[in-house]
């Protein structure tokens, strides 16, 4: 790992984006503050609510500060309008640190249509890129498999998936230190000749590409761990990403139900409770420290709204790592070696 380890890196998180902002959002911040004191997490919301849960816990650190934003983006809001009706919203205002070298990176649970297009309109994007993409982290058989895209952009073009292809590689390479990460377009069948106008285009350009592309995979292969990064457009990605979000409570309705139908049903899942918290906790999105938004010209991770502290905690520090990382040069320098045009 080539991480520089010396370097403070500066958060802006969102406080007011998610479904229990502030509190959550300032509580997270409180807990990746206090465990790593080589981050330096900056509080983006009103002052007058979020002084008050610092207050209630006994705040006082060096590493967390606050920067006072009077407005805020909701769920309501329409992505579209409220970068222009809101100009001083925590997600704004957060995202204009960024730009002026005032923080390294973002992290909100707040509205995704917002943070994608405030972090293009405030950030733009990377040389060479032409559509930013969100990627997912899945359990696998394996490990794990990313897909990119899960919903940045529902149409796109051939070009696009090989630059997702590129971005999702350099990320997997490395977030998890994986030396040659295997790459497969998301279709209907293995065979070259299958899938779409898209897929059929994308394929005879990511053979090009300086990825270690794998063919095609299909639906049923993702958790299988065939491929470390799986490529998609973002209408199928994101119907894919919300299937797979609702295993995990479907596993513990099941296992509730089966407990429910006798005692000794009861003692079998209670006996094995620790191996299936262990299992389960692979499918808990609150593990995977948000859903990385690549392309853009900075670090925005996007959480889910509904995130905890702790889920809020591990995108800061996810946000910390693909700062280090310089994965943004690292993207442009790689996008040099091909021409997607």
């Amino acid at each position: 790992m080539n991480m520089e380890s010396n370097k403070i890196v500066r958060i802006a998180v969102d406080a007011m984006g998610g479904d229990f902002a502030p509190e959550y959002p300032v509580l997270g911040a409180i807990d990746a503050a206090k465990e790593n004191r080589n981050i330096e997490v900056i509080l983006v919301g009103p002052e007058g609510k979020i002084s008050p849960i610092l207050e209630k816990n006994s705040v006082s650190l060096k590493n967390l500060k606050v920067v006072n934003a009077d407005e805020f983006v909701t769920m309501e809001d329409v992505p579209a309008e409220v970068f222009k009706t809101k100009p001083g919203s925590s997600l704004n205002i957060a995202l204009k640190m960024q730009r002026e070298n005032e923080a390294d990176a973002l992290v909100s649970a707040g509205n995704t249509g917002a943070v994608l297009s405030h972090s293009t309109l405030r950030l733009g994007r990377i040389p060479g890129i032409g559509r930013a993409t969100i990627g997912a982290q899945l359990p696998t058989i394996t490990g794990s498999t990313m897909v990119f895209d899960v919903g940045a952009t529902v149409d796109c073009r051939p070009n696009h998936l090989v630059e997702y292809a590129v971005m999702g590689s350099i990320y997997v390479n490395n977030i998890f230190n994986n030396k040659s990460p295997k790459v497969g377009l998301l279709s209907v069948g293995e065979e070259k000749v299958k899938g779409n106008t898209l897929t059929l285009a994308a394929y005879e350009m990511l053979e090009k590409a300086p990825i270690n592309f794998i063919g095609n995979v299909e639906g049923g292969d993702i958790l299988r761990g065939i491929a470390d990064v799986v490529i998609c457009d973002g209408f199928v990605g994101n119907i894919l990403l919300k299937e797979a979000e609702s295993v995990l409570d479907l596993l513990k309705a099941k296992l509730k139900g089966y407990a429910e139908m006798g005692f000794i049903k009861k003692l079998r899942v209670a006996m094995m409770y620790g191996t299936l918290k262990k299992i389960l906790k692979n499918f808990d999105y609150q593990e995977q420290g948000g859903t990385p938004l690549l392309g853009v010209n900075g670090v925005s991770i996007i959480g889910h709204g509904k995130s905890t502290p702790y889920a809020v905690k591990k995108m800061i520090f996810r946000a910390e790592e693909i700062s280090r990382f310089e994965i943004n040069k690292k993207i442009e320098l790689k996008l040099k070696e091909i021409n997607l045009k």
